[in-house]
């Protein structure tokens, strides 16, 4: 079994050294690349104002986070959760940068760099040249975005979980979901006995067409002694 856990921040702003704070924090545990339905998450009071253009992104005011706690109260619970675990997130430097800055306030050590999984690199790798956001790629993968009005960190998790999944191929399509136990579904392949073959048979008047079709190929490989 390989655990893996995919986080998301949402912040007052882009650089932790100038003074932003984490005002959100969500993750996801993830068994074999695949969520287990195990999360954490936490509203964070920044003990700072709130700039208009990070409330236009991630929809989050100063009035929504008063009673919330501050980043050292939910500190050692986000660092049990992500335990010994390799961490995932989308332009992972970014979030953990900050978590980072937060944990050294609450006198925990930084996450160490050997754990990171960007899938904004993984995502660049596979498609050179093209956009992959994250609203990018879940369009790419026919991943529905409806409920994604804002960047809320949570539902972020949800989708990046899904886009990570086809990034990987942890999950082969037709391959059956069974529950391995308390931790949740894992992709496994059902065994139902040995394959009965099928033998495709044309019919007269597809021969027909095909030898039509026959024609008009100039020395068609079929047709050579």
């Amino acid at each position: 079994m390989s655990r893996s856990v995919l986080f998301d921040t949402e912040t007052t702003g882009l650089d932790p050294l100038t003074g932003d704070r984490v005002i959100e924090v969500a993750a996801l545990e993830l068994v074999n690349d695949l969520p287990t339905g195990k999360h954490f998450h936490a509203l964070i009071d920044p003990q700072r104002d709130i700039p208009a253009e990070a409330s236009r992104i991630h929809g989050f005011s100063n009035g929504d986070l008063v009673g919330k706690p501050l980043f050292a109260a939910i500190a050692q619970p986000l660092a049990d959760f992500f335990a010994d675990s390799k961490l995932i997130a989308h332009n992972a430097p970014f979030d953990f940068g900050f978590l980072d800055m937060e944990f050294g306030r609450a006198g925990l050590p930084p996450l160490a760099r050997d754990r990171m999984i960007d899938s904004l690199v993984l995502a660049k790798t596979r498609f050179p040249g093209m956009p992959n956001s994250l609203d990018a790629l879940c369009r790419r993968f026919a991943i529905d975005l409806s409920a994604r009005t804002t960047h809320n960190a949570l539902l972020d998790c949800k989708l990046l979980a899904e886009v990570y999944v086809e990034l990987t191929g942890g999950r082969q399509r037709g391959l059956s979901l069974a529950a391995q136990d308390a931790r949740g579904p894992v992709a496994v392949y059902v065994h139902t006995g040995p394959r009965t073959p099928h033998p495709i048979v044309p019919t007269e008047a597809e021969r027909a067409l095909h030898a039509a079709f026959l024609t008009r190929i100039k020395e068609p490989i079929w047709l050579l002694p």
